[in-house]
């Protein structure tokens, strides 16, 4: 005849360890979904209009490609009688050289472009100093009008 042993009953220890492996499993969980969701989710896009005027890598431990967008507010003066500029920030997304090099290259030519951009929930150290990503650069291939205001021609 044979004979079965129950199993010995869960100690209070045994409870609170299996409790708290649990509870620490759900918690990575959690942060691994949130941190998914902060590096892929998308909080906005759209397009800005403007002439790059800074373009540079920038970070102490995580070096990251920033730039500027002067976005000269089209007949909107200040008290002075001058234009007003609002600058747009933005990053360019790490490993996008062609991206890098159409920017620089808008940047030094001093042309109106045209920014198309996603804006994430929030800002992660190694991806940039911004929320706001440069997807693609639609070049106009004319100057700034405040270049032309410059122009010889016709004075």
């Amino acid at each position: 005849m044979t004979t079965s042993v129950a199993p010995a009953p869960r100690t209070f220890g045994q409870k609170v360890g299996r409790f708290t492996v649990r509870l620490l499993l759900l918690a990575l969980a959690v942060l691994l979904a949130w941190l998914l969701f902060i590096y892929f989710a998308v909080y906005s896009e759209g397009s800005r209009s403007g002439m790059v005027i800074k373009l540079s890598k920038r970070g102490v431990v995580f070096k990251t490609w920033e730039g500027q967008l002067n976005m000269q507010s089209f007949g909107a003066m200040d008290p002075s009688g001058a234009s007003l500029n609002e600058v747009f920030n933005f990053s360019v997304q790490k490993g996008d050289k062609v991206l890098y090099r159409e920017l620089e290259e808008a940047s030094l030519s001093g042309e109106r472009v045209n920014l198309y951009y996603v804006e994430r929930y929030a800002r992660l150290p190694w991806r940039g100093e911004t929320t706001y990503f440069v997807t693609r650069v639609e070049r106009n291939g004319a100057p700034a009008a405040s270049d032309l205001d410059k122009s010889p021609v016709g004075h």
